[in-house]
């Protein structure tokens, strides 16, 4: 199957069955990274699904991109754009029409799968569309609710599945953050499994083989 043009720049890996509609996990990286960050390790998932990496659309210097701007030196400390993130939010939401367009995925078979920021768009776009989603695997990230969709709370969830994990000892997102995104999805009445690791701000080994047991379960 020939690399289709999406709006956001990608890599792309086929399912081994293209012959019919198959399940998608759509790759989100995190902040100053790209798209051949997460994709290193599509070939370590399962083939009965298409990989798509997407690549954030602001560029960083002097290399990486990103899905919204962090503002280490403002004055009010870190400081995160939150209009360019809700413009990340509804342009991967696009992309995932287009991807299942052109690529010729199952729309109830959607996952997407981020790191750090892409993380939080992962959570941003399945609370605000959830009908397009139907799992979340999210590593390293939080739920940001100044970004999700007006009136969220009142979307049908029953679908959606969450496997998220986080370093417990995390030096770029606090662990605190993330230990709220269960109960928080639990309120909403999410399916959400989460997992702390002994490592810093990355995936550990344990935890990679983690959520493809998850993944199995949940395909």
């Amino acid at each position: 199957m020939e690399k289709q043009k999406l709006q956001l720049q990608h890599n792309f890996k086929p399912a081994k069955n293209t012959s019919e509609k198959h399940p998608a996990i759509i790759m989100l990286h995190g902040f100053g990274s790209d798209e051949n960050d997460l994709f290193s390790f599509a070939g370590e998932l399962p083939d009965t699904y298409s990989v798509i990496s997407l690549k954030a659309p602001i560029p960083m210097q002097p290399y990486g991109n990103a899905w919204y701007n962090i503002y280490f030196d403002n004055t009010d400390g870190k400081f995160s754009d939150t209009d360019q993130a809700i413009a990340s939010r509804d342009l991967i939401a696009n992309c995932i029409d287009e991807i299942i367009e052109n690529y010729n995925i199952d729309k109830n078979q959607v996952t997407l799968l981020g790191f750090s920021q892409g993380t939080i768009l992962s959570f941003a776009v399945a609370l605000s569309y959830p009908h397009k989603v139907k799992n979340v695997i999210g590593l390293s990230g939080y739920i940001n609710e100044d970004i999700l969709k007006k009136g969220y709370t009142e979307n049908d969830f029953s679908t959606l599945n969450v496997y998220t994990s986080h370093g417990s000892v995390d030096q770029v997102i606090p662990v605190d953050w993330a230990r709220k995104t269960k109960p928080f999805l639990e309120n909403l009445n999410i399916k959400t499994s989460y997992s702390e690791f002994p490592v810093g701000h990355g995936v550990a080994p344990q935890n990679f083989q983690e959520l493809k047991d998850w993944l199995q379960k949940h395909t």
